[in-house]
């Protein structure tokens, strides 16, 4: 009986080289960096939630405001202004100025 030698191949330095940074990359680098990248995202996630609430916020207030404005400009508001300063109230001397 005859028994077969299996021939083996053997690698070269640099394939060697090749193949064990081709399993670092696969095994390695590539769920770390998926991790980071997630990291990152939620990152920014969490601080674009944190700007819409600002805006959100500003957006209440500059509402608030512009009611304020509103009741401050009114008719009544001036003619009583007007009457607590021993003022009159006359329309006809109102010139109404636009754009």
């Amino acid at each position: 009986m005859r028994t077969k030698k299996v021939k083996r191949i053997k690698l070269l330095k640099g394939e060697k080289l090749m193949f064990f940074l081709s399993i670092l990359f696969g095994f390695v680098i590539m769920p770390a960096s998926w991790v980071y990248t997630k990291a990152l995202l939620s990152e920014s996630n969490i601080k674009l939630e944190q700007i819409k609430n600002k805006i959100d916020s500003q957006n209440d207030t500059n509402e608030a405001l512009g009611m304020q404005i509103d009741e401050l400009a009114s008719i009544e508001n001036i003619q009583d202004i007007a009457s607590s300063s021993g003022l009159s109230y006359n329309n006809n001397n109102i010139k109404t100025i636009t754009d």
